[in-house]
């Protein structure tokens, strides 16, 4: 397997990159996915752990990319049939430190990441879809950039309290993204972030890149999870050129009204929103607890308000992203 995909493919994604990069605002997602709303995947580690897969691993989903890649490949297939046009790579846990404590060199890491980019890339042939550029029906593969609290396993993802400025936060990122970036996806997915620091610190390192990315950060009672305000972290992300979207993701569906007026009020750059199913997860006992669902007429509900892409993240399989699927076509 080639981590790195095709030439043309590489070609091709820096044309609609470039194409993006030299607009703002709604006008730099047009140039990127068209005009219509586009549909996400769901959770990736959720569907891969309710399909038998052991991961009780602090890597989490990123443990099968050792263990068992073509089970993510299989996985990003079911998202693709079921309407999902873009598959959010499994790089979300991969981390340096981390992966030295199992033997892995920073090569060996950067290896990884490519993996994960390449094995959406699949999917999306192996579901005879096509890159961004080509002729046919489209889908979009992002490589998943998540916070530095993701690999410790420990939630405070869904805190922020790491203790870390930004320059800190800026050097652990730096290389994973830069890795990634090497890989060529189409788009960076950076999820689940908590707080103005780390919104700052990525915002920084993608700056020059020239890889067009959504920057979504996670929310409870209408704040980060640091408690900071919502306006500003989304001020602050869609400052940066290549931002064509924020949004919100891994939180309670019944945030995601509240977080789209927010972003509408400082930004005209596109809205991604992907909530939980509405359980949580409680790190300690590692187990989700809850009402789940997103209720029916949400989906509808947020294009109306503004999003531009929707889907799911934790707890969200194929079928709650072939419902979602259904209320993004019959709105269009």
């Amino acid at each position: 397997m080639e981590l790195g995909g095709c030439a043309t493919t590489r070609t091709v994604g820096s044309i609609v990159m470039r194409n993006a990069m030299d607009s703002t605002g709604a006008a730099a997602f047009e140039q990127l996915f068209g005009r219509d709303p586009v549909v996400l995947d769901g959770g990736l580690g959720t569907l891969l752990e309710s399909r038998g897969n052991d991961l009780s691993s602090p890597l989490w989903s990123a443990q099968m990319l050792l263990d068992a890649p073509d089970e993510i490949r299989r996985a990003h297939r079911e998202y693709f049939a079921a309407g999902a046009r873009v598959a959010i790579a499994a790089s979300y846990q991969v981390a340096y430190l981390q992966l030295a404590e199992l033997g892995l060199d920073a090569i060996a890491v950067d290896d990884l990441l490519a993996l994960s980019i390449q094995l959406a890339r699949d999917a999306r042939d192996d579901a005879r879809l096509v890159a961004p550029g080509a002729t046919g029906d489209v889908a979009w593969v992002a490589a998943s950039v998540g916070p530095y609290g993701a690999p410790r396993a420990d939630g405070s993802e869904y805190r922020g309290d790491y203790g870390l400025s930004v320059d800190e936060l800026r050097g652990w990122h730096r290389r994973r993204l830069r890795a990634m970036a090497a890989a060529h996806p189409d788009i960076f997915a950076v999820e689940t972030i908590p707080s103005y620091a780390e919104v700052d610190a990525i915002s920084a390192e993608i700056a020059g890149l020239g890889i067009p990315t959504w920057i979504s950060v996670t929310v409870a009672d209408g704040r980060l999870r640091s408690g900071e305000p919502m306006e500003s972290a989304f001020a602050r992300a869609a400052s940066v050129d290549e931002v064509v979207a924020v949004g919100v993701n891994c939180c309670d569906p019944t945030e995601v009204s509240r977080a789209i007026a927010a972003a509408r009020s400082v930004t005209d750059k596109a809205l991604v929103v992907y909530p939980n199913s509405g359980e949580t997860w409680d790190a300690e006992n590692r187990r989700w607890a809850g009402a789940t669902g997103v209720a029916d007429g949400s989906v509808a509900q947020w294009l109306s308000e503004g999003a531009r892409l929707v889907g799911g993240c934790c707890r969200i399989g194929p079928a709650d992203i072939s419902r979602i699927a259904a209320e993004v076509r019959a709105g269009a």
